[in-house]
């Protein structure tokens, strides 16, 4: 019986580390968002037109432009993206740019921008 609850005690805390590490930009079910970054609550966008989807959404965290980056261009090819440049990357129909405005109080800030390709 105790060994019972110390299995399943275990495979739940598993389930809890893999949902938490599972977090997406917003606006988005397949844009990972970096380990050290939290998103900015209300300072995001999203819209679905006709040409595809357009998504903005800010995160901040304790983390350097170039962890960001290297992390972006290891994972993103996983998942079907293309690198086009330093902070840019293409998909089927659709353009992410990464873009770095100035840090806040909190870390550095990440916009990331999703649109349909031109």
């Amino acid at each position: 019986m105790m060994r019972t609850l110390l299995i399943a005690a275990v495979l739940a805390a598993a389930a809890v580390g893999a949902a938490a590490q599972e977090r997406f930009v917003g606006g988005t079910e397949d844009l990972p968002l970096m380990a050290g970054l939290s998103e900015v609550a209300g300072r995001g966008m999203v819209f679905d037109t006709p040409a595809g989807r357009i998504v903005e959404a800010y995160a901040r965290g304790p983390v350097t432009r170039e962890q960001v980056l290297e992390f972006y261009t290891a994972t993103l090819p996983q998942l079907g993206w293309r690198a086009d440049g330093a902070a840019a990357f293409s998909r089927e129909d659709e353009v992410l740019k990464l873009e770095f405005p100035a840090p806040g109080p909190d870390g550095l800030v990440v916009l990331f921008t999703l649109s349909p390709a031109r």
